[in-house]
């Protein structure tokens, strides 16, 4: 498991996480998103990285935009929850590192969070 970056535990994981390049951290955490939207949906995705990258609806909104993601296509469900398009989730990982000056840690934390489905994938 070590060659894909995967670990027997998420404090090893993190620890891996840390080793790697910008440009990984990033893809794997599309992937992630992309990966848990098809098997969870897209309200599983939104709710674990607002609280992974500690967002309020405002903010996430914010990254959603900064990471190009198209405002207009930004809505709520049927009971009010804040969601966007499954196929436009990668503006998350951009916006969140265009808005905070922690983007690495924050996405970090959402790949760590995630483990379990990490290892189920």
């Amino acid at each position: 498991m070590a060659a894909t970056g995967l670990s027997a535990n998420p404090v090893e994981y993190r620890e891996r996480l840390n080793e790697q390049s910008d440009d990984q951290i990033d893809a794997w955490a599309a992937e992630l998103m992309r990966d848990v939207a098809i098997r969870r949906g897209v309200l599983k995705v939104i709710a674990d990285f607002r609280k992974a990258a500690k967002l309020d609806e405002g903010s996430f909104e914010r990254v959603f935009a900064a990471g190009g993601g198209p405002p207009a296509s930004l809505g709520r469900d049927a009971s009010g929850r804040v969601m966007v398009p499954a196929v436009a989730l990668w503006a998350l990982v951009a916006g969140i590192r265009s808005q905070v000056a922690d983007g690495r840690e924050r996405l970090i934390e959402y790949l760590v969070e995630n483990f379990e489905d990490l290892v189920y994938v």
